[in-house]
């Protein structure tokens, strides 16, 4: 499956900014020009049900989606994004909204091409390590599906359903989606199958690597395009699956 996914061609407190030169707690694992995007805390955690209503989500700023990964050039009706964060001491919350004029999920096993039906992808890297996390939970990446499941690559090099961390809710109204999701904070030192993995409690100042992407696809056995949140240099873009280093920065704050 490796093989396969690396080469299908196929206001307010929260702000964000392009950062010039690396800050001071980054390491030589992350690419240069990384994102900065700082996360209010919410007073009050946001329901999630697709429907964006709540006070938390006015105090966070939006972050465009618009790093084309893979895929010819598209246009704004075929596809645009953005999202915001916010957090509570529990959670991490992400709202998403994107205009998508198709949406796909012919591959019915969840675990089987997850990537190549139209999914959100939203990636972790709790300490802001960076480095590989092919096969480890160094990061997560969790592909969000539209049934709401949450699939990554487990430490056996198989995909496995890591829903158990994310709630996952959207609502389409014409062609725009709106989707919230709540997630539970692990460590590197998550193991699958152990029964006593807690996630971690947040607090502000806490600092993680962080991304957003899209998997969009309008009818095709593979997806036509691959949307990011970041910049990616070189040749081979779609590496967010194994490289943190490409993961922007975020900062939450009070």
């Amino acid at each position: 499956m490796m093989n396969a996914r690396h080469f299908y061609p196929a206001v307010a407190s929260a702000v964000f900014t392009i950062v010039a030169a690396l800050p001071a707690w980054s390491a030589p694992a992350h690419d240069a020009d990384r994102s900065l995007y700082r996360a209010p805390r919410a007073q009050q955690a946001p329901q999630v049900d697709g429907i964006a209503d709540e006070p938390a989500w006015q105090q966070a700023a939006w972050r465009e989606i618009d790093q084309r990964w893979l895929g010819p050039e598209l246009s704004s009706a075929d596809f645009e994004g953005r999202y915001k964060v916010v957090w509570t001491q529990g959670k991490l919350y992400l709202l998403a909204e994107f205009v998508d004029d198709v949406l796909i999920d012919t591959h019915r096993d969840p675990l089987v091409q997850y990537w190549d039906d139209d999914c959100l992808e939203i990636f972790i890297d709790e300490d802001h390590s960076g480095g590989n996390h092919q096969y480890n939970h160094n990061a997560f990446a969790y592909h969000l599906s539209l049934d709401n499941q949450a699939i990554d690559i487990g430490t056996d090099e198989q995909p496995h359903s890591y829903s158990h961390h994310v709630e996952s809710r959207w609502r389409q109204q014409g062609n725009k989606v709106t989707w919230e999701v709540s997630i539970d904070i692990y460590s590197d030192a998550y193991r699958d199958g152990a029964s006593d993995n807690r996630p971690q409690r947040l607090s502000a100042g806490k600092v993680m690597g962080f991304m957003v992407a899209y998997c969009d696809n309008d009818g095709s056995e593979l997806r036509e395009h691959f949307i990011g949140s970041e910049f990616a240099a070189g040749d081979h873009k779609d590496r967010g699956w194994i490289d943190a280093g490409l993961f922007g920065t975020l900062e939450l704050v009070d």
